[in-house]
């Protein structure tokens, strides 16, 4: 398969402090997501901000073989869609209409109807027909995280950038989240790099998992092999099991917090 995605020797933070130093993501095929997990503070929103160019970073961002800072700013923005944890900004404007100015942003030379042709497979894939005429400042938090994750989709980048894309979002919404990211993902031929706490979210979507701590990477791979019980212990300070549902998929069951 073509590779999407590859990070080498990554070191980025602040310009007093690294957060990150010496990350590397050696090349995923277009259509996986992968999953950035970790504890508090160890760098997870920082790795997708590198990624997206909006952190200083040394290092290189490979993306189908070409490092994303040799492209100029339009042309990444074409390839590259993030998604930050701050929620979309309440205005006045309705959900249809900022899909259309992420469009005439990164999309301005496709025609009117295909604008509207991508609005609609987006909306129907994510489930968000009712909120297509609603206004920003008449939605709740997880609707409007909803929206602002329908404008970076809407653009079919090459990379989905997205930081905790779930926190906002009930049980329902997280799965038809990922279900619809994993599912266009695959069918565009992208990459998901995805900061997400929850685990069991990760084994059950994301193909490719990168555990972070200590200012670097602690494991990365399969997560159905990488999340094991000594892992966890390492990267998290707890005692967990990692066991089968009824259904054959891999859980993460957290049993104790060890002492610091």
């Amino acid at each position: 398969m073509t590779a999407g995605l590859q990070i080498d020797h990554l070191t980025a933070g602040y310009p007093d402090r690294h957060v990150l130093q010496d990350v590397n993501l050696p090349a995923v095929p277009a259509g996986t997501l992968v999953a950035v997990v970790g504890p508090n503070a160890v760098g997870k929103s920082t790795l997708v901000r590198a990624v997206a160019g909006l952190r200083p970073a040394r290092g290189r961002v490979l993306l189908g073989g070409t490092d994303l800072a040799t492209v100029s700013p339009r042309e990444r923005l074409r390839r590259v869609g993030y998604l930050p944890q701050a929620l979309p900004q309440s205005t006045s404007l309705v959900a249809y209409e900022t899909w259309q100015s992420a469009l005439r942003a990164s999309r301005s030379e496709w025609s009117t109807a295909q604008r509207e042709a991508a609005i609609e497979a987006v909306v129907a894939a994510l489930g968000l027909q009712a909120l297509a005429l609603r206004r920003l400042d008449e939605l709740s938090g997880g609707q409007r995280q909803m929206v602002g994750l329908a404008q970076v989709i809407v653009r079919a980048p090459r990379l989905l950038l997205l930081d905790e894309p779930t926190s906002a979002l009930d049980l329902r919404w997280q799965l038809q989240v990922l279900q619809a990211v994993r599912a266009l993902a695959q069918q565009q031929g992208a990459v998901g790099l995805v900061a997400v706490h929850d685990l069991n979210l990760a084994l059950r979507f994301c193909q490719h998992v990168l555990v972070l701590g200590g200012g670097s990477v602690l494991a990365a791979g399969n997560p159905a092999e990488v999340l094991t019980p000594a892992l966890l212990q390492r990267a998290y300070g707890v005692l967990a099991r990692v066991e089968r549902c009824s259904e054959g998929n891999l859980l993460v069951l957290a049993d104790a917090a060890l002492p610091l």
